[in-house]
């Protein structure tokens, strides 16, 4: 018989669990459930200041469910990624209460970065993405979970 771990342990990005699922002690796997990432221009709060580094947790089947019930969604199935993100991302800078009226304060090129930060940790379980050097033809993996410019 299989046995799973219990929920807070897959909640929390140092959760170890046993490789083969058996519970028992020895080999372990990390299970990774937050990413920290930059957003490319940052949310600027009430008072100016601006916010950019940020956590978003992988999604679970009920982050993607509970929106469909929104009437906002309903109204405009486009509103569905700003419920879906309000959901998942867990703070900006100093901002932890993230909810759907933060998510459309955001500039476009943050919603669309953070939409495809989104597919990247939940789809393809990673944050780095290929990509092709303009000038040199040079390919190479970046992070898209920020950083200074320059480095990847």
């Amino acid at each position: 018989m299989r046995r799973t771990a219990p929920a807070e342990a897959l909640e929390r990005p140092d959760a170890h669990l046993a490789a083969d699922g058996s519970g028992r002690s020895g080999q372990r796997d990390t299970l990774r459930t937050e990413f920290t990432f930059e957003l490319p221009r940052g949310y600027v709060d009430e008072a100016g200041v601006v916010h950019r580094t940020g956590v978003m947790r992988l999604a679970t089947a009920r982050d993607e469910l509970v929106p469909l019930r929104d009437d906002r969604v309903r109204e405009n199935s486009a509103y569905l990624s700003v419920v879906l993100i309000a959901r998942v991302v867990t703070r900006i800078g100093t901002i932890d209460d993230i909810h759907p009226g933060i998510v459309e304060d955001l500039f476009a090129s943050d919603l669309a970065f953070l939409q495809d930060f989104y597919r990247r940790i939940n789809a393809e379980g990673h944050t780095r993405a290929a990509v092709t050097c303009p000038s040199c033809q040079e390919e190479f993996a970046v992070n898209l979970a920020g950083g200074r410019l320059g480095e990847s």
